[in-house]
């Protein structure tokens, strides 16, 4: 099963990782058919910062952190811990999620 963190504002990727107080945590889980099941929990900080978001996202197992902007001393942390950080991205979170599971989604790209 995979994990993924995304900072959300509405429906769209937060502009800035430290300042989103709703996050969106996706599990993928792999089945028999080729794109397995998502399953997705919506979990809302009490205090929005860069470190609530990554203590989250170390003790939620998370694996690939999806984000707009991000400062690079969070960046280099979540790398150090081994999560995978995509950065630069901006647009509605559902057709962001269907490029990350089709293998389309990259550092720097807009889907508005």
């Amino acid at each position: 099963m995979e994990k993924i963190l995304i900072p959300l504002l509405d429906n769209e990727l937060a502009p800035r990782f430290d300042l989103a107080a709703d996050v969106l945590v996706v599990s993928l889980i792999r089945e028999t058919s080729a794109m397995g099941r998502v399953e997705e929990m919506v979990t809302v900080l009490e205090d929005p910062s860069a470190e609530a978001m990554c203590r989250l996202a170390v003790k939620a197992g998370v694996q690939t952190v999806i984000c707009a902007g991000i400062e690079k001393e969070f960046f280099d942390f979540l790398e150090w811990k081994g999560i995978r950080v995509l950065d630069d991205i901006c647009g509605p979170v559902d057709v962001i999620l269907e490029a990350y599971l089709g293998g389309r989604l990259a550092t720097g790209q807009s889907y508005y």
